[in-house]
């Protein structure tokens, strides 16, 4: 039934395609073995490395790049069965809130949709053009270089033919791993996405409560009926919320250390390069981590501040004028949304807007530590 959601559709599908959800199929041992040995020469390369500082950092960044990519795909696999009634949630959430048939529902499940297909599709764009950049560089590169340093025992990688086999090897490994890498971000953020809107429909039938129950004229027993539904529907959320954070906080905190660090060489990399198309390339580097981070931490911010907003919303029911069990359950449910459900680092830390620029203060700082260290 979730094919007629656009906001995770493309992604499920691409996913599908290569066999990392619901679908069991030759292309995910294909592309699960082929980057698990792209990594193994890798890092054999990097223990062996006499390339300098340049080299160094990049191929770093690359070797951080394939771990994250089959580290997701090892851990959906693990957990497919978990991912799969997290769909499912979703999409009996979605079609839950369509049969209310509310125009306020209505329009921001349309406009979820359309900004989730085009977040899809954008992220897919720069993640190709990306992997564009990692074929260009060793073009722009005096020397022979690979997209991906890799050694391979008792082969000379650099010689040829190996170099030219190896490097279409490498070329054509690539758009695997950015299809297994980039929808697997976006369907996560797509999920974020859905949980803001189930937040806002929470603050709209509760806006609705002191319209439909004014004071004097209230019909006790549905609005208390009315109540209790909308403490389910909350409590329906923070179990959405927890089921997202339990697949995802330590994959979150292991893209944040690791990719603070590369972000941190990065910046130190556009000093110490030569020519300009070298510069691009390490700057696509750059916006591709910019952009995977600042989607997540934006609408995880956005969905802890939607659970704060319900504890709003209820206050504009009027509460105070309701009878004393009434007036209990809306008191409990504003003091629950204060303590709002959050998408987590490592169980530590809720993500958030501030928690980004905190990530990027620090990364400044040790940028010039070490642009006065090497001068």
């Amino acid at each position: 039934m979730f094919e007629d959601i656009q906001l995770i559709y493309m992604n499920i599908r691409i996913l599908r395609f290569w066999g990392l959800l619901y679908d069991k199929n030759v292309r995910r041992y294909i592309c699960l073995s082929l980057a698990s040995f792209l990594i193994i020469t890798q890092v054999m390369y990097m223990i062996s490395t006499t390339e300098g500082l340049i080299g160094i950092i990049r191929n770093s960044y690359m070797l951080v790049l394939w771990i994250n990519t089959v580290l997701r795909a090892y851990l959906l696999l693990m957990d497919h069965d978990r991912y799969v009634a997290l769909i499912s949630n979703l999409t009996k959430a979605y079609y839950e809130l369509l049969s209310f048939h509310d125009g306020y529902i209505d329009e921001k499940l349309t406009e979820v949709n359309r900004v989730g297909q085009l977040m899809a599709r954008g992220n897919l764009f720069f993640g190709l053009l990306t992997c564009l950049g990692f074929g260009l560089y060793p073009l722009a590169s005096a020397e022979r270089v690979l997209p991906f340093g890799s050694r391979i025992p008792g082969l000379n990688e650099y010689a040829t033919p190996y170099y030219q086999l190896w490097y279409i090897f490498q070329m054509l490994i690539t758009p695997m791993g950015c299809c297994m890498y980039i929808p697997y971000t976006s369907l996560v953020v797509a999920l974020i996405m859905f949980g803001i809107v189930r937040c806002k429909a929470l603050q709209h039938r509760l806006r609705r409560v002191a319209i439909r129950y004014p004071a004097g004229e209230c019909d006790t027993r549905k609005l208390a009926a009315e109540i209790v539904d909308c403490i389910r529907y909350q409590q329906s959320i923070i179990d959405y919320m927890a089921q997202i954070n339990a697949l995802t906080t330590m994959v979150f905190l292991f893209e944040l250390l690791a990719f603070s660090a590369l972000l941190c060489a990065l910046l130190f990399m556009l000093i110490i390069v030569n020519g300009t198309s070298q510069v691009i390339i390490v700057c696509m580097y750059i916006n591709m981590i910019l952009a995977q981070i600042l989607a997540l931490y934006w609408y995880a911010n956005e969905l802890r501040e939607q659970n704060l907003a319900v504890a709003a919303a209820a206050y504009e029911t009027e509460w105070f004028t309701f009878s004393f069990p009434i007036r209990k359950n809306i008191l409990f449910m504003m003091m629950r949304a204060q303590r709002p459900a959050s998408i987590r680092l490592g169980n530590i830390r809720p993500i958030t807007l501030e928690l980004f620029q905190n990530l990027l203060n620090t990364t400044y700082t040790f940028f010039t530590v070490l642009k006065r260290v090497y001068g």
